[in-house]
């Protein structure tokens, strides 16, 4: 049997933690932040985790 591909996509934007969570980044933080306020922007800097009924299609595309 072939090897089985990880998802290339998914292996640029997600990320495990030490637990097996899986972390992302925030959406809405490359561009046209000139109408954001700075708290908002501050807010969009740090990681979040995947929501738990998304994790095992995340887990399928990363080969976990």
């Amino acid at each position: 049997m072939p090897k089985v591909k990880t998802n290339s996509a998914a292996k640029k934007r997600f990320k495990l933690t030490g637990t097996g969570k899986i972390k992302r980044k925030h959406a809405f933080h490359s561009h046209i932040l000139t109408k954001k306020t700075t708290k908002q922007k501050r807010n969009l800097v740090h990681d979040a985790l995947v929501c738990g009924p998304d994790q095992p299609r995340i887990k399928a595309l990363l080969n976990i």
